[in-house]
């Protein structure tokens, strides 16, 4: 008699946790049904135009915010569709977490250069995708000028990447000019003077000879003397005072 009522006893307190486990197996999932929070990531890299409440602004559904929304209900590739889509953004994730949590991960355009036009200006990114002007940050970057179409904004991108790509040259070209003979120009930062790149043409040889004749004038501080230096001649520098 004694151990029926301890295996009865034991009994009910195995029936009350799992009860309790029930429980609060319940309301966890029930809490889980809508969204508890809204959560914006920045991978890294340069991430100066959109801020997190921005983002947050974006993912918009029935016209107010998807937190307290039923999970059911949320729409994610329309959400992620609506921030794909913001100027500023090269890729974005929207997903839901098993604790109700949805989350954006954003990777941010990087401007490589300032386009300007007669009808005005603009940036592009490292694949020639416009980025327009923000009125929060203004980014340091090389201008260019004289680059009018889309074409011509595809030519660039070669001779941008160089530049960029050269540690020595990604601080020395600030401006670049295309004249109508598609002939380019550089304004640089070490001087008043101006490099006559001519056309895109033997990109490396060009300014392999620009580096040349860098590390002479440069040592012997006779390249102040110059008003313009001409690298777009074969196997020669040409200089005018």
């Amino acid at each position: 008699m004694k151990l029926n009522r301890v295996l009865k006893y034991i009994g009910f307190l195995l029936l009350i946790g799992l009860l309790g486990f029930l429980y609060s197996f319940s309301l966890k999932r029930n809490m889980s049904r809508i969204v508890k929070k809204v959560e914006v990531e920045f991978l890294a890299g340069d991430n100066n135009f959109l801020t997190h409440s921005m983002v947050n602004k974006l993912l918009i559904q029935n016209d107010s915010s998807v937190k307290n929304q039923a999970k059911s209900v949320i729409d994610l590739y329309k959400l992620e569709k609506t921030v794909s889509k913001n100027s500023y953004v090269e890729n974005a994730a929207v997903f839901l977490t098993i604790d109700g949590t949805l989350k954006s991960i954003v990777k941010q355009r990087v401007p490589i250069a300032r386009i300007i036009t007669a009808n005005g200006s603009y940036y592009i990114d490292k694949q020639g995708i416009k980025i327009p002007l923000s009125n929060s940050y203004s980014a340091r970057v090389m201008l260019v000028s004289g680059v009018e179409t889309v074409k011509n904004v595809d030519e660039i991108l070669p001779l941008l990447s160089y530049i960029l790509e050269d540690d020595f040259l990604q601080k020395e070209v600030v401006g670049i000019k295309k004249f109508a003979d598609s002939e380019y120009q550089f304004s640089v930062r070490s001087g008043n003077y101006k490099i006559n790149f001519g056309k895109l043409t033997e990109i490396d040889l060009k300014f392999k000879k620009l580096k040349a004749f860098y590390n002479k004038t440069f040592k012997d501080q006779t390249i102040q003397n110059y008003k313009m230096i001409n690298v777009k001649y074969h196997n020669q520098v040409v200089c005018t005072k």
